[in-house]
């Protein structure tokens, strides 16, 4: 028996590595869409919302890789849900100053973006419940 004093599952370091791995992604794939990290998407809150969504995802990245796994899988899990939100809004009923994206269920970018954010909810919400669980 070891004595580290992080009481983790075994396979939990994969799992860590997997959720950092998709919150880079998830990041990368807003990059690409907004045209680069100096770009800005118009209306400028769309904008602000996916630079606040990138830097929250290498923050959770780095959480995770730390083992600072109870913040790491709360913002890991927001990282994912917020542009699965986002996505739904902008192809439903449209946002404020935004309806360029109305309707366009099938770009493949958000396709890709919403199955990087899937699997980013996957990993992330049972492990974020087992984190909260108390400890005997």
């Amino acid at each position: 028996m070891s004595d580290r004093t992080v009481t983790e599952p075994e396979p939990a370091w994969a799992a860590r590595w997997a959720g950092a791995l998709l919150c880079l992604v998830v990041a990368g794939i807003h990059v690409v869409d907004q045209g680069g990290v100096t770009a800005t998407r118009d209306p400028t809150y769309v904008g602000i919302a996916y630079h606040v969504l990138e830097i929250a995802a290498v923050v959770a990245a780095v959480l995770l890789l730390m083992r600072l796994v109870r913040p790491g899988w709360l913002l890991a899990a927001g990282v994912a849900a917020g542009p699965v939100l986002g996505y739904l809004l902008s192809r439903g009923p449209g946002l404020p100053d935004y309806s360029d994206d109305v309707g366009n269920w099938t770009e493949p970018l958000g396709l890709a973006s919403l199955a990087v954010e899937g699997a980013l909810l996957l990993v992330s919400v049972p492990l974020l419940a087992w984190s909260l669980r108390p400890r005997s």
